[in-house]
Formats: C-alpha cells, sequence, structure tokens
C-alpha cells in the first residue's frame, strides 16, 4: 500500500521487479487491454486517479511513482542514461505484470519518458499519448527548433536552474503557503491555470511532496560553466535527466525506428511550463530580466518548446508515422486534470484507435 490512500475503485500496491520495488496503482481487469501512465516531476501516480477511473471498460491502468518519485524504493537516477532508469524500470514492470505490449502515456516529464521509449522499445506500445510533454531535445539549453544547444555544455539546463527554495520545502513537507516557492503555491500557480484549484489539492500536494531530494536526486547536482547562465548539468537526478546534454540520439532512433506507433499530442492553451516561452526557462527569464546577465537572443533565447515538438512530429510523420495535435483553450499546463471532459473523448479514441 502507498502513503496517500486512493480513490475508490483504484488498488495500490507494491511490484518487486529486478530492477527495484515500484510502488503501483491498478484499475481494471488483470486481463484487460494495459494502459502504462507516466506522471511528470514533483508529482507522483496519484495524478492520473481520476484519469484511470474515467478509462472505458476493457483496459487496465497501471501507474506506476517513478524512480525518485512517491512511494517506489529510493534508488537514484542516472542522468547520464537520460530518461533510460525509467524506461528500463517501465518495461521491467510490464514485463513482470505480463504485458508484451501496451498503451502507453505521459505527462510532462513522464511525456519525456514516453520520447525515450518510442525510441528504445516502440514495438512494444500500440499508441502513445504525451500531455504537455518536455521536448524530445530536452528541457532547457537549446535555441531553435532543431535543438541546437546555446553553448557546448548545454548551460542552462539541469539541476542548476530548479530553484533551490522549492526542493528545500519538499524536503521539509512543507504545506503551506507563506512563500512563494512552497510547494502548494507553485502547484496552484503553474500546474494548472488560474483560477482553477483541484478537488483532490490535499493528496495531490503529498504526491508533489513525495519526491526524494538530495544533491544526487532532486534538484541534483551541477557543474560551474563559464556561458551564461553559469550552471551546467551534473549527473544525477531528474532534472539532469531531461537535459539536452543526455538525450543524446533518441530523437533520430525514434525517428528511424521501423516500428511507429500513432501519437496523441495534447497540450493547454496557456501551458507556463512547457511553451516557447516558458516561465520555467533561462532564456525566458533572461528575456524578461528575472535572470540577470542575459546576452540575447542569439546566444540563449527562450527555448522553442513547442515548435521542437512539432517539428520532430512532423518528421516522424515523413517518416511513416502519424500524430495528432489537439490543443484545448483556456488551459494550463495539465489538461487530463483541468478539462477531463474534453480530454477524456480524445484519449479513449485514441486508446480505441487500433
Amino acid at each position: 500500500m502507498g502513503s496517500i490512500p486512493p480513490l475508490p475503485g483504484l488498488v495500490s500496491t507494491m511490484v518487486e521487479t529486478p530492477r527495484l520495488k515500484t510502488h503501483v496503482l491498478l484499475r481494471g481487469p488483470s486481463d484487460g487491454v494495459p494502459v502504462l501512465l507516466i506522471h511528470g516531476n514533483a508529482s507522483s501516480n496519484t495524478f492520473w486517479e481520476e484519469t484511470m477511473l474515467a478509462l472505458p471498460d476493457g483496459f487496465r491502468a497501471i501507474a506506476p511513482d517513478l524512480r525518485g518519485y512517491g512511494d517506489t524504493e529510493d534508488k537514484l537516477v542516472d542522468a547520464t542514461r537520460g530518461c533510460m532508469d525509467w524506461v528500463d524500470d517501465l518495461l521491467g514492470l510490464m514485463d513482470l505484470l505480463g504485458y508484451a505490449r501496451f498503451h502507453a502515456a505521459g505527462h510532462s516529464l513522464g511525456g519525456s519518458v514516453v520520447w525515450a521509449m518510442l525510441a528504445a522499445a516502440p514495438e512494444r506500445i500500440h499508441t502513445a499519448t504525451v500531455i504537455a510533454p518536455g521536448s524530445p531535445f530536452g528541457f532547457g539549453g537549446t535555441k531553435d527548433i532543431l535543438g541546437t544547444p546555446c553553448a557546448p555544455d548545454f548551460a542552462g539546463s539541469g539541476a542548476g536552474i530548479v530553484n533551490p527554495e522549492f526542493a528545500r520545502l519538499i524536503a521539509e513537507g512543507y504545506r503551506g503557503s507563506e512563500f512563494q516557492a512552497a510547494p502548494r503555491n507553485v502547484m496552484n500557480s503553474f500546474y494548472w491555470k488560474p483560477p482553477f484549484r483541484h478537488p483532490r489539492e490535499e493528496a495531490l500536494l503529498s504526491g508533489v511532496l513525495s519526491e526524494k531530494i538530495g544533491p544526487d536526486k532532486y534538484p541534483g547536482d551541477a557543474e560551474p560553466s563559464p556561458h551564461w547562465p553559469g550552471v551546467a548539468p551534473g549527473k544525477w537526478g531528474p532534472a539532469n535527466a531531461i537535459s539536452p546534454k543526455y538525450v543524446g540520439d533518441s530523437v533520430q532512433r525514434m525517428l528511424s525506428a521501423p516500428s511507429k506507433p500513432p501519437i496523441l499530442w495534447v497540450r493547454g492553451s496557456d501551458d507556463p511550463i512547457v511553451g516557447d516561452m516558458s516561465l520555467f526557462n533561462m532564456g525566458t527569464l533572461g528575456k524578461l530580466g528575472v535572470v540577470p546577465g542575459w546576452p540575447g537572443d542569439e546566444v540563449h533565447p527562450p527555448q522553442p518548446m513547442v515548435g521542437q515538438t512539432r517539428y520532430v512530429l512532423e518528421q516522424y510523420r515523413a517518416n511513416g508515422g502519424s500524430f495528432r495535435e489537439e490543443v484545448i483553450p483556456d488551459t494550463g499546463h495539465s489538461p487530463h486534470m483541468e478539462k477531463p471532459h474534453i480530454f477524456n473523448p480524445l484519449f479513449h479514441a485514441h486508446l480505441q484507435s487500433v
């Protein structure tokens, strides 16, 4: 059992694989069509509960806590492998559960994990759904739709760009709202578009506070850089794992793979976290004058995250795959939670399309 009581109709259990003990929420018949649901950063599988309960009959929802989050065994994320620690964990979980093929859906950082899975094991995926995903080229430190790095050491990405106050307050289990970087305030200001407040705010906040904190966990380690803003990625933890430094050739592998599951890309029109002017991106913050010393658009512009994702997906289609982009209006970073009446029909139709 996990530490956060799930909604009625969901089963909370621990599953031990050869890699780690994983906390998983389950719903639906064990012989149903499996749907793997991958949560984002500073969250947990709790963020999937309503989506799980809304799935049509005949589907088996499987929502694990990723390594580094929730009630899953506390093992380090080797960021030099990009998202592959998570991919290997999840494939091992699906192996143990007996699912050779499955649908995969990822939100935010979970979308970055889906990109890596489409590069590593696309033949196992029926359909892929990415909800407000990180760019396929990684988060931070790139300047154009081709994912060109702003600096040779990928300065402006990784753990060094994380607000240390946010991480410190998570470590303290802080549930108040006195500080700007309080996890509750960050969730309600950025995870969805205000004035939306989720009815399960306390359980979701517990999910945010479940992230493992430390110099080799979250936010992770950083390296000094001679390039603005002065920090480059380290080697440990989730923030470094999604740096473009460690994405490697995953985009090219995804594009060249013979198996190309259909992709549904859903995003909110007003997402402040993943967007072409992301408020979590150093280029944006420099341009807005929040981070001093910005070297200008030619050197370190705001990362065109949406443009990069669309470019990669258009290449995916040109190489024999298919994708559909859906923009949900008046919505922030979590369309599946903010506007389930719009998201669920899109998601269910995609699951039933193959």
